[in-house]
């Protein structure tokens, strides 16, 4: 692999052992590493030169989710794929993970074999499907497809009717799957900011959105608590 073709991660743990660890490892396998020992340390950085951050969750001073929402809201590192590496690995931490804008979630103890299949799979997600998505203006899940310039879905090849909203919500929660969604969150991003809808408007929406899509519908995960996702 030639240099300058070598992608670039930035690992970040108040560990020192461990990063320094998994740099060696990360490099042997042919990629250019930086490591950072704080949340802090890591903002200090030139987030948006890497092609994927590994952010432990539990450090020092600023945790791993402040991190990434910083990261999240930083318009040229709103895209950078984030593995989350944490010793917390209950369903909530995940959810909490994902919500912050995680693309993976590493629970340690963790291999350095699982490690390197995660990196691979993420940058692969977060380059190839991406650009073949923007050639053909389109969502797709098996055969489910959202054509997002004639504005259908089809469903085991054969077209179904949605109203805008559904239509919304689905593009929603198709383009971010795994990440859950609040009501909040869905109404702000949906709805006209000068219409006054209740959650129950919402629940109403997902339990039609969930009928019209068939063999589908239980892809369309509600988290008790804290609102809907796509579970790909």
């Amino acid at each position: 692999m030639e240099e300058e073709t070598k992608p670039k991660i930035l690992v970040v743990d108040d560990e020192e052992d461990l990063c320094e660890i998994l740099k060696f490892n990360l490099e042997t396998q042919g990629y250019d590493v930086t490591t950072a020992y704080s949340g802090e340390e890591a903002l200090e950085k030139d987030a948006a030169s890497f092609n994927l951050i590994l952010l432990d969750v539990m450090m020092g001073g600023m945790n791993g989710f402040d991190v990434a929402h910083r990261l999240r809201a930083n318009e040229e590192t709103r895209n950078t794929p984030i593995i989350f590496l944490t010793a917390k690995g209950t369903e909530n931490d995940k959810i909490m993970g994902f919500n912050a804008g995680a693309d993976d979630y590493i629970s340690k103890p963790f291999s350095i074999r699982e490690v390197l299949l995660r990196i691979k799979a993420v940058l692969r997600r977060s380059h190839q499907p991406k650009a073949e998505q923007k050639e053909r203006h389109q969502l797709v899940f098996n055969k489910l497809i959202v054509d997002l310039d004639r504005k259908t879905v089809s469903v085991e090849g054969q077209d179904v009717d949605f109203t805008k909203t559904e239509f919304g919500i689905l593009c929603t929660l198709l383009e971010q799957p795994g990440r859950v969604f609040s009501r909040h969150d869905l109404i702000r991003q949906i709805w006209p900011m000068d219409v006054i809808v209740s959650d129950r408007t919402v629940d109403v929406n997902i339990t039609r959105l969930r009928k019209k899509l068939g063999p589908y519908s239980d892809n369309l995960v509600t988290r008790l608590g804290f609102g809907y996702y796509f579970d790909a």
